[in-house]
């Protein structure tokens, strides 16, 4: 009779201890201070989004580099010309501007992230 209330004292203990461990191990991340400034709602008509001015030089700079979105492909896509780019802006949107997965090397900063969103928004226009 004593073992059967040891046995049955010991499971509630662990299932008592196996919750608490859970329950203090889940968190909620805060992405504000995950990624500064994403929080952020963007005007795109004050964010300078042209493609030859701001898009393509951020492109070259950050992601059409050795070994990643260059003439060699390694990435699996080239990012070198307005049609290169405007057809995989979807997965740009989603890499770069949601997850923020890309460009591997390094996040892109706030203002960065936001001219590729306004570019994507209105249409990745040849401008």
């Amino acid at each position: 009779m004593y073992q059967t209330i040891r046995t049955g004292i010991f499971f509630r203990v662990l299932v008592i201890v196996s919750l608490v461990a859970v329950m203090t191990g889940c968190y909620y991340d805060k992405e504000a201070l995950l990624y500064p400034g994403s929080n952020q709602v963007v005007d795109c008509a004050t964010v300078p989004a042209t493609f030859s001015a701001n898009v393509l030089p951020l492109i070259s700079s950050k992601c059409a580099i050795s070994g990643c979105h260059d003439a060699t492909a390694s990435g699996g896509l080239i990012f070198q010309t307005h049609a290169q780019i405007s057809s995989a802006k979807d997965r740009i949107n989603v890499r770069a501007v949601v997850e923020k997965s890309m460009p591997s090397a390094a996040p892109l900063q706030p203002a960065e992230i936001s001219i590729l969103k306004c570019w994507i928004e209105s249409g990745a226009p040849n401008n």
